[in-house]
C-alpha cells in the first residue's frame, strides 16, 4: 500500500462497479454455510434508508465494503463487510472496522453487533472483530440460536 491512495466514502450500494465485490462477497458466504443460515443482505436490500453503506477504494479501484444497520434506538449492527481476497493481509479489514465503529458512533449509536458464521473460514473476521473490543453476546434483533452463527457486540463509548 505504500504510496497508494485509500478512500472510504459512503454510497449506494447498486454501484455498478461494485458488481464483482457483491458477487465475491454472496460466494464467500454460500461457500460452508447452509442456506439457512445465512443472514447477508443483497446489494437492493443495503439500499434503504437505515443502512449506512460504504465502499473502500485503493487507488480509485474498488476493494472493500462494509455497512451497518440501524435498529430502533440506538443500537446497529455490522452487514456485509468484505474485503477482496487479493486485497487481504493489508491490514484493510481493520481499516474498515474502524471506520464504521467511529461512523456508528456519529450517527449517535450507543451499541454496534454484529453476526457471522461460525465455520473456520470465518475464523479471521472472529480474531478482527475480538481484537476490536467486541465481544460474544446471545442473538439480538430476530437471530436466534444457530450453531452456524457467532453473535458479537460492542459498546461504544
Amino acid at each position: 500500500m505504500d504510496g497508494a491512495r485509500l478512500t472510504i466514502a459512503r454510497e449506494s450500494p447498486l454501484g455498478p462497479d461494485l458488481a464483482l465485490l457483491m458477487a465475491r462477497h454472496t460466494i464467500d458466504m454460500h461457500a460452508d454455510t447452509p442456506p439457512e443460515s445465512i443472514h447477508m443482505m443483497d446489494a437492493s436490500q443495503l439500499a434503504i434508508a437505515s443502512v449506512a453503506f460504504y465502499v473502500m477504494r485503493l487507488d480509485g479501484k474498488v476493494v472493500a465494503m462494509g455497512a451497518f444497520k440501524q435498529f430502533d434506538g440506538p443500537h446497529a449492527e455490522i452487514k456485509s463487510m468484505h474485503v477482496l481476497s487479493e486485497n487481504r493481509g493489508q491490514g484493510l479489514s481493520r481499516i474498515l472496522l474502524d471506520h464504521l465503529v467511529a461512523e456508528a458512533k456519529a450517527a449517535g449509536m450507543t451499541r454496534l453487533s454484529l453476526e457471522t458464521g461460525a465455520q473456520s473460514m470465518f475464523a479471521p473476521a472472529h480474531r478482527l472483530y475480538t481484537r476490536a473490543g467486541f465481544a460474544d453476546c446471545p442473538p439480538f434483533g430476530s437471530y436466534r440460536l444457530d450453531a452456524n452463527s457467532v453473535f458479537m457486540t460492542l459498546t461504544l463509548a
